[in-house]
């Protein structure tokens, strides 16, 4: 007899700031990644997002009734998603990346000492031989980015040096995005947006730092 497997859908709220935090208190943990079951749901605290050296907090509400707070653009959560600088794969990305060209291993996505899975040795061989060629920043934009968009370097014009991760604006004018990046591809010259004359992309500070490469 096969059993009949169900998988159960849940809505999921993104919160973020001091109120959401005011909301929050004594139902939510304070380490990152942590979870705590209240109300119904499953309240899990996201890395902060930073903003000008200033750190908004944020939060996943995973089923049931979230806490009443003002509305927050589907583009804004994505603004401040990217200023965490924590990598969100979504459908025009899928099978685009190895965890650690979009800095996964830098912020608990992967970890090296469990089990098996698909892709191990890739992603091993990344880790360990120091090969890796690519690497996630932020970037502030002129114009709206899209996730899957590539991404030129002045000097190269005939291949992309890049590929946007995940895009997000502010209040309509501040566009940022987190894109995969060859790292030779950062030390001089410009990037930009769909062409090597496309809109110039300027590149911003990861809340972390990212290790130098052995080559």
């Amino acid at each position: 007899m096969q059993a009949e497997r169900r998988q159960r859908e849940l809505p999921l709220y993104g919160l973020a700031g001091e109120a959401a935090g005011a909301a929050l208190a004594g139902r939510a943990q304070s380490s990152v990644w942590s979870s705590t079951d209240t109300a119904g749901a499953t309240v899990i605290r996201l890395p902060d997002a930073t903003i000008d050296g200033a750190a908004v907090p944020r939060w996943l509400w995973a089923g049931g009734e979230p806490p009443a707070l003002p509305a927050l653009a589907a583009a804004e959560w994505n603004w401040l998603e990217v200023h965490s600088g924590v990598a969100r794969v979504v459908g025009a990305n899928v099978e685009q990346f190895v965890p650690q060209m979009v800095n996964l291993e830098l912020v608990g996505g992967v970890n090296f000492q469990k089990g098996c899975y698909p892709g191990q040795e890739i992603v091993a061989r990344s880790q360990y031989r120091g090969t890796l060629k690519r690497r996630a920043q932020i970037v502030t934009s002129p114009v709206p980015l899209q996730p899957g968009q590539e991404v030129f370097h002045d000097g190269d014009p005939d291949q992309p040096a890049g590929r946007v991760v995940l895009a997000g604006t502010r209040t309509g004018v501040q566009h940022a995005a987190l894109v995969e990046v060859k790292l030779s591809a950062l030390g001089s010259g410009s990037l930009h947006a769909s062409a090597a004359d496309g809109p110039r992309l300027t590149v911003a500070t990861l809340p972390y730092e990212i290790p130098a490469e052995a080559g």
